[in-house]
Order: structure tokens, then C-alpha cells, then sequence
């Protein structure tokens, strides 16, 4: 095991020309790879065609895309409109066809604008996305039967988000630069196509990885932009400014994280001012309804629920989301000050997110959207990651044979309340685990996959390579009689590892 070096000591990232492959640093990888013929040759010759990491991984995602598309063929021919039950037993339930005349569009109602007649008196979407699903709308046929017109909206739905997928793919190729093949566990990723036509996520998850990959090119006010849009469209891309400050903070990088947060303010406000002043009761829409919304699928809320004479009262749990919610933001900002090195951008974005989600009220499948490029970035970790990846899909199978089980009578088809408390108890477990191995990486460095490969924090623009300014703990007060520097030699941040199972660092 190398000593771990100070950021003096440590090259930036991206100097090297060779690219780290997983078949030879990642045992899974390898393994994987004897599908395709085994594990790229030490003289393969890399880059001297089309085929570039960006565009096969780019390509992948198309077809992991379409597989999922494929996968709700069932809804697509009937399920969605004949029987309630059948959408869930298929598991290809999606929000988008329902809420096409649920939502007004079919009636040609402008959201926030025009109240709609139902229950929701206004579309309860963020501006961005409200008009992501008016775009559809407009190239949706409006002749024909409903039913026709809802599968005509999905499908252009599906068009335009597969769209955002294959930017999603390349912006997480591309961010780390010596690291384009880690694009492919967000093509691969089983969750992921799964949930992707679920509901109108991937259009803040396209803007947010787009906004890492500004960044880590030093593009800070990009970065704020795209992130102030990716808000406009689901609200927590926001908590990404977080671990932002707190990093810079350490580095003493104030005037980029000003730019980022200027340019976020500005990008945000831009789209919805207009809509709040105009139309503040569907503004606000968004918001009322995140409040007042209780308890619903997926969190540790529900078990509670649903196990308590007495359950606890949707004002409470939001106090209590919220107090674990700032708790958790404390605890990763003293996790970043007294770290022995500055964590990486990614891994931070990684907690606050899952953070964010693991104490939220409701944990809807397609939440795993939201973490899917982060973790990526945070743990290119092929067994970790697909460890997750199983939790999430079997949580993906056991919401829909819930549903399906509450809407089949006294048929009693599906999975009961107990065996659906077990569902969530995995995909939340499945997410602490990676948020685990996440926080070891960041207190024993030595163990990052991406460190040991030699580069300091490729995601993190102006502040991979940076000195510290501010630390707390044992970092700020060195020992008083510290053995004196010696000269000569000093062991570099990791080398490219020569095959998998190198060393028990690869662990």
C-alpha cells in the first residue's frame, strides 16, 4: 500500500496519455469481458478508428435505451389503458401516458397558466420540465382516439429522453478524462433503462452530468448555468452547490464557487421568473404540493406507516426529513474538513444527493436515475456498483407486484405489504452500502479506484491538484515533533494497475 502524499506531491489529473482500462484494473471487468473475447491486449491499438470510448458507450446507451423501451411494450399495447392490474404484473408502468390528458395537455390547457379540472389544480412539475412536456405535447397528433394520442405522447416523450440519455452517457465519459470506459456502467445500467421513461427525470440528470463535465474543464459559471437549469427542472441539483462550497472552502477557491453560484441564481431565475409572475398559484404548485404530499412509496416512512397504529403526521415527517437531511449535510461537510485529503467533487455530489433521497418522504423508482452518472463518478467500481444495480432492479420488480397486489382485489395477485417492506429495505440498503464505500474512499484514499490510477480529483476542475487552506482536526495541528523531511525519492500517487487483483488496494 502506497503512502498517501500531500496535493504537492500529486500530480493533476489528466497528464498521462494512457487511459485506464477496466479490463485490466477492475477483476469484474475482466471477467465481463470474456463475452467479447477477453480483456483488451496490452498492444490493442486504442483510438485509431471510429470507434472511439465516447461513441461506442454513447451507442450502447441507445441500445439499453430501446431495450427498455421495448420492455413496456405490454403498457404500450394495452396495459395502460385496459386494466389497472396489468401495468404493474408487466412492470411497465409509466407516468407519462396517464398524465397526458390527466395534465391538460390533451385539452391544450397551458400549464401553470390554466387550472386543470381535477383533483391537481395545477401541473405540479417544475417550470423546465412543464415545458419539456409541453414541447411534447405540441409534437404529439391531436387527431384520433385518446388512447392513440397517449401512445403518440409517450413515444415522443421516449424520442426526446433517449436524447438525454446518450448525453448523460458521453458527459460521464468525458469528465473523467483518463476514465472515458466508466461512461459504460451508466449505459449498462440495468436500473437505469428500466426506469427511464418512468417519468420526466432524465432532463435534470442530462443537465446535472453536463454541469459536472463543465466543471471538471474549469468552466465554473457553465457549470452554474447548467446546474441553475437543471434545478428549473428538479430541485435537487441544488444541493450539488453544497458540497461545491465546502470544497472550495478547503481549497480556498471562493471566486469560482461565486461564479458557479451566480450562474446558477441567474439561469434559475430566468425561468421562472416569468412563470411566478405571472402565474404564481401554478408556480408555486411545485413547491405546495412537495409539502404537502405525505408519506408515499419506496422510503423507511412507509414502513413506519404502515406498521403504527399511530403514524406520524406528514408536518412531522417533514420537520424530521429535514432535521436528518441538515445532519447529514453536517456530517459531510466535517467529513470534507477533516479528511486526510480533500475528497473528490463527484463523491461529495454522490452523498448529498443520496443523502437527500434516503431521507425524503417518498423514494420513487426512478430516483436511481438521479444517482446513476454520480455514481459512476464517485465509485467507477464495477462490483460495488452492480451490487447496488441488483438492489435497485429487484426494488423496481417489487413496487410494481405491490401495486399490483393492492389493485387485484381479493385475488390477492402480487407481492403482500410484508414482502414489499423487504423490497425497500434493499434498494435502501443497496444505496447506504455504496454510500459506504463511498465515505471509506474518502477516509482511506488509498482505496479510491480513481486516485490509485493516479490522478487527484478529475471531476473537480480548478480544484484537482489544489493546496488546502482550511482543514480542521488532526490536519490542522501536525504532530509537534514531527520527524524532519528526508530528500530523495518519493512514491507517487498510485500507478496504473497491471491486471486486476494487483494488490489488496484493489479491493
Amino acid at each position: 500500500m502506497c503512502p498517501m502524499p500531500s496535493a504537492e506531491t500529486t500530480q493533476a489529473s489528466a497528464r498521462r496519455s494512457d487511459l485506464v482500462q477496466p479490463t485490466r484494473a477492475d477483476e469484474v471487468a475482466a471477467s465481463g469481458s470474456e463475452l467479447i473475447g477477453g480483456p483488451i491486449g496490452r498492444h490493442a491499438l486504442l483510438g485509431t478508428s471510429w470507434w472511439t470510448p465516447v461513441r461506442v458507450i454513447a451507442l450502447v446507451a441507445i441500445g439499453m435505451f430501446a431495450l427498455g423501451l421495448v420492455q413496456k411494450a405490454p403498457c404500450y399495447n394495452g396495459g395502460w389503458f385496459f386494466g389497472a392490474g396489468s401495468q404493474y404484473t408487466h412492470a411497465c408502468y409509466s407516468d407519462i401516458p396517464h398524465l397526458y390528458n390527466g395534465r391538460g395537455f390533451a385539452d391544450g390547457l397551458v400549464p401553470y397558466f390554466d387550472r386543470l379540472p381535477g383533483d391537481m389544480e395545477y401541473l405540479e412539475y417544475p417550470v423546465l420540465t412543464g415545458v419539456f412536456m409541453e414541447v411534447a405535447s405540441w409534437l404529439t397528433p391531436g387527431s384520433g382516439s385518446i388512447q392513440h394520442q397517449e401512445q403518440w405522447y409517450w413515444m415522443v416523450n421516449a424520442g426526446m429522453l433517449m436524447v438525454c440519455a446518450s448525453i448523460i452517457a458521453v458527459c460521464v465519459s468525458r469528465t473523467h478524462a483518463r476514465r472515458p470506459w466508466d461512461g459504460l456502467l451508466v449505459a449498462l445500467a440495468p436500473a437505469f433503462a428500466l426506469t427511464a421513461t418512468i417519468n420526466w427525470d432524465l432532463l435534470a440528470v442530462a443537465l446535472t452530468a453536463a454541469a459536472m463535465l463543465m466543471w471538471s474543464r474549469g468552466r465554473s459559471l457553465a457549470f452554474g448555468v447548467l446546474l441553475g437549469l437543471a434545478t428549473a427542472a428538479k430541485l435537487y441539483p441544488v444541493f450539488l452547490l453544497g458540497p461545491l462550497l465546502v470544497l472550495c472552502w478547503r481549497a480556498g477557491k471562493w471566486r469560482d464557487f461565486g461564479k458557479a453560484f451566480a450562474g446558477a441564481a441567474l439561469a434559475w431565475l430566468v425561468v421562472n421568473l416569468p412563470v411566478m409572475l405571472l402565474a404564481f398559484d401554478g408556480w408555486s404548485k411545485f413547491y405546495t404540493f412537495s409539502q404537502e404530499r405525505g408519506v408515499d412509496f419506496g422510503s423507511f416512512w412507509l414502513i413506519m406507516a404502515q406498521n403504527s397504529s399511530d403514524p406520524l403526521s406528514t408536518e412531522i415527517v417533514n420537520a424530521l426529513a429535514m432535521f436528518l437531511m441538515l445532519l447529514s449535510c453536517a456530517g459531510i461537510a466535517a467529513l470534507t474538513f477533516t479528511a486526510p485529503r480533500r475528497p473528490r467533487f463527484a463523491q461529495l455530489a454522490f452523498l448529498i444527493v443520496a443523502a437527500f433521497i434516503l431521507t425524503n418522504k417518498v423514494y420513487s423508482p426512478q430516483y436511481v436515475l438521479w444517482l446513476v452518472p454520480l455514481a459512476v463518478l464517485a465509485r467507477p467500481k464495477w462490483r460495488d456498483f452492480l451490487i447496488w444495480q441488483a438492489c435497485e432492479v429487484a426494488y423496481f420488480l417489487g413496487i410494481w407486484m405491490y401495486l399490483a397486489y393492492t389493485t387485484s382485489g381479493d385475488a390477492h395477485k402480487g407481492l403482500p405489504t410484508d414482502g414489499y417492506h423487504w423490497a425497500i429495505g434493499l434498494h435502501l440498503l443497496g444505496t447506504a452500502y455504496l454510500c459506504a464505500v463511498v465515505v471509506r474512499d474518502i477516509l482511506m484514499p488509498e482505496r479510491d479506484v480513481v486516485r490509485r490510477a493516479g490522478d487527484d480529483d478529475p471531476s473537480g476542475g480548478v480544484l484537482d491538484g489544489a493546496d488546502d487552506v482550511f482543514v480542521l482536526g488532526s490536519l490542522a495541528r501536525p504532530p509537534r515533533h514531527a520527524a524532519p523531511f528526508v530528500e530523495g525519492p518519493q512514491v507517487n500517487w498510485g500507478e496504473p494497475a497491471e491486471g486486476p487483483g494487483h494488490s489488496a488496494a484493489s479491493q
